[in-house]
């Protein structure tokens, strides 16, 4: 039963807090100023997502076309050396 009229007893402060406030002409709007704090937060962290993500888009891409130029690179390398071979073994002029 205490519980109860703890409850009660809170709710009732409650309910008074709300009435003196809207006596005042002013009566408080929780989700004005927190929810627009709230919208802009989200709004930075997903163009921080978004930015973090096209960086690491265009590095990966970087990186492959950088790994590309190097294997094509040995590749040519490769080839000019099995040709200066065949040149001293005298297949090739």
């Amino acid at each position: 039963m205490s519980e109860i009229s703890k409850q009660r007893s809170l709710l009732s402060h409650c309910i008074s807090d709300d009435s003196s406030s809207s006596r005042n002409g002013t009566k408080p709007d929780p989700h004005a100023t927190s929810g627009s704090g709230m919208r802009s937060k989200v709004v930075v962290i997903f163009l921080v997502i978004v930015a973090v993500g096209l960086c690491s888009f265009f590095l990966y891409k970087f990186w492959q076309k950088k790994k590309r130029d190097e294997q094509y690179a040995r590749l040519l390398k490769l080839f000019e050396e099995d040709d200066e071979l065949e040149v001293e073994l005298g297949l090739r002029d």
